[in-house]
C-alpha cells in the first residue's frame, strides 16, 4: 500500500469517526460505535470502512445499517475535508474482532479463577497441615 493511500485512509478514519460521535444524531447509531481501520483502494474509488460497536447483535447490526444509509452525507463530509479529485465510495462492515477479543479475555479470566481456587484450597490445606504440626510438637 502506497504512502499517500495510507494518509488518505487515515484521514477519512478521522473524518467519519469525528462525524460519527458529534454530527450524526441518528438513534439508531450506538454511542460506543468506532472505526477500527480505513481500507482503501488503490484508485480511490472505495473505502472499506471498519466499524465496532459495543452492543448486542441486533444493535450492532442496526447501527451498520444506519451507517450505510448515511453513508452519502458521510462521503460529503469527506469530500470537504480532504482534497481529492474522486472521494472514495464509503462501505461499512462490522468489525468483529473487539468483541471476540472481550470474549476472549473473559475466557482467560474464567480459566484463571478455576486454577487459582486449587491455589486456595492447597493453601488451607497447607495451613491445615502446620497447625497440626504445631499441635503435635506441643504434645511432646
Amino acid at each position: 500500500m502506497s504512502r499517500r493511500i495510507q494518509r488518505v485512509a487515515s484521514l477519512i478514519r478521522t473524518i467519519l469517526a469525528e462525524a460519527i460521535q458529534s454530527r450524526l444524531s441518528d438513534p439508531r447509531i450506538e454511542p460506543l460505535t468506532s472505526i477500527t481501520r480505513v481500507e482503501v483502494s488503490a484508485d480511490l474509488s472505495i473505502a472499506h470502512v471498519h466499524v465496532s460497536v459495543m452492543a448486542e447483535a441486533p444493535r450492532r447490526e442496526l447501527t451498520v445499517r444506519a451507517l450505510r444509509h448515511a453513508s452519502g452525507r458521510l462521503r460529503s463530509l469527506v469530500a470537504r475535508e480532504v482534497s481529492l479529485r474522486q472521494v472514495p465510495e464509503l462501505d461499512f462492515q462490522l468489525d468483529e474482532s473487539v468483541q471476540q477479543s472481550f470474549r476472549t479475555v473473559q475466557q482467560i479470566d474464567g480459566l484463571m479463577e478455576e486454577f487459582d481456587e486449587p491455589a486456595d484450597d492447597e493453601q488451607t490445606l497447607s495451613d491445615d497441615a502446620a497447625g497440626e504440626a504445631r499441635d503435635s510438637q506441643e504434645d511432646c
